[in-house]
């Protein structure tokens, strides 16, 4: 034991001093051929296990901490709160923020980058133990908001999976950076992969900016709004529920103004709501009212403030129109009578056509989207962090993933992942015995102070 500990505080003051030099691991080093030092439910200190703070664990090689994160009050508090099975279980404060705030923890990780920008890369693991995708909209945090609040805190020194969809570069080259991973909830770790729907609609303004929405099948509807690229690749950046009801239609204005309509679930009636698009992407949206009967309806801009709604008879084949006027939250609606015309292309705006179908394992009904430089894009949340397989998850968890891990008694997973070149955790890795051939790149464990554990790391090239 003393032989470890004096190894870690002559690390300790290296890294303090600024004068750490890279050792195993150069420039050259693949990032999927690296062993780090890992703990396992991180945040828990010396309460579970013998792991000091996260800034000790950090001091002393550690590079892969884990938070486990509950959305319970997300609403009233505006952030995260860490924990074991409930926010504040398991928590270690001593040493580490005073409160359970997941911002603050992410910051103490962010500090220490900081100050040792030549330290390999921290992966940040949050263990999400709620489910995310029934949280409505950002202000109640959903994967939109996670995703602020990673960029938020971490700024330059974050990778984003975005950038990386298919290899991490070497270890050298992310030296001083940080990489988040979402690991726990299976429903939350899918839905911030791709995103299921019916009846997808969008409309996109002179401005590049988008707004798509659909049905859940079920009866609620949902929106989306994203920012056109030039390279015809659209950013998408809010995602939240607004109504309950099938088939919408959306139009947008070149101020960010939109009017939605739609068909009742339960009934064939037919309603609107108007809505306001904010620079941060964010709809305010008027309250939902009824304007006729009718099924499948549609509707676009044809002037300064003025619409023209077409749908479908609710007893036959004949379509029907309205002209509509926007004025501040409500839409004037006059001029009701039969028409020829077709009902407008719900799904085609300015070149951007969306869609449902299946991308590789995906469900039939992911939403996707295309233009003319893109042949097929997923309608999903930017890819800020990268998306861990587990062992028995679902095929498309596991598609494009990097990052796979197990229990590290599941030593068959854990070796067979590392053979195929993933980058593969094993948790609660707290004997040697449970040590495989090639060895964890993040062998997680409570106890990383250990003889053995430390003679393990070290003889497989540990990386600092």
């Amino acid at each position: 034991m003393r032989r470890a500990r004096t190894a870690a505080v002559v690390l300790s003051a290296m890294l303090v001093a600024g004068v750490f030099a890279p050792g195993v691991a150069d420039a050259d080093t693949a990032f999927a051929a690296a062993v780090f030092r890992a703990t396992h439910n991180s945040y828990s200190g010396n309460v579970d296990g013998a792991k000091g703070s996260i800034t000790y664990q950090l001091d002393h090689g550690v590079r892969f901490v884990e938070f486990d994160i509950h959305d319970n009050d997300y609403g009233s508090t505006g952030d995260y709160a860490v924990g074991h099975s409930a926010p504040g279980d398991l928590v270690d404060h001593a040493g580490n923020p005073s409160s359970n705030a997941l911002r603050a923890w992410l910051t103490t990780v962010d500090t220490w980058s900081d100050a040792h920008p030549s330290a390999a890369p921290i992966v940040v693991m949050l263990d999400l133990k709620d489910d995310l995708t029934d949280n409505p909209s950002y202000a109640a945090g959903n994967l939109a908001a996670l995703n602020q609040e990673l960029t938020g805190v971490f700024g330059a020194n974050l990778v984003q999976a975005k950038d990386y969809p298919t290899a991490l570069p070497s270890v050298g080259t992310l030296r001083g950076k940080v990489l988040t991973l979402l690991s726990g909830d299976g429903t939350t770790r899918a839905a911030y992969k791709r995103d299921v729907g019916y009846h997808p609609a969008v409309a996109v303004n002179s401005h590049g900016q988008v707004v798509e929405v659909h049905d859940n099948g079920s009866g609620t509807l949902w929106y989306w709004t994203g920012t056109l690229g030039a390279d015809g690749r659209i950013s998408w950046r809010r995602h939240g529920r607004y109504d309950n009801g099938q088939t919408p239609a959306v139009a947008l204005d070149d101020n960010g103004q939109l009017v939605e309509v739609h068909q009742s679930q339960s009934a064939t009636t037919l309603w609107y709501r108007v809505g306001q698009l904010g620079a941060d992407g964010e709809i305010t949206w008027s309250a939902s009212k009824q304007y006729d009967n009718g099924v499948q309806p549609s509707v676009a801009f044809t002037g300064a403030g003025t619409l023209r709604e077409v749908h479908r008879s609710q007893s036959g084949s004949q379509n029907w129109q309205w002209q509509g006027t926007l004025n501040g939250a409500t839409v004037t609606w006059t001029g009701n009578a039969k028409t020829s015309d077709s009902q407008y292309d719900r799904t085609t705006s300015r070149g951007v056509k969306v869609s449902t179908g299946a991308d590789g394992a995906t469900p039939a009904q992911t939403l996707r989207y295309a233009t003319a430089q893109v042949s097929g894009g997923d309608i999903r949340y930017p890819q800020t962090a990268f998306d861990e397989y587990q062992s028995g998850d679902s095929a498309e968890l596991q598609q494009g993933a990097l990052f796979y891990a197990a229990p590290a008694t599941n030593s068959s997973f854990i070796a067979s992942a590392r053979s195929a070149g993933h980058i593969v955790r094993g948790w609660d890795f707290d004997d040697a015995s449970l040590a495989t051939d090639p060895l964890a790149n993040y062998p997680a464990t409570n106890h990383p102070y250990d003889d053995w554990y430390e003679n393990l790391v070290e003889a497989n090239g540990v990386v600092q």
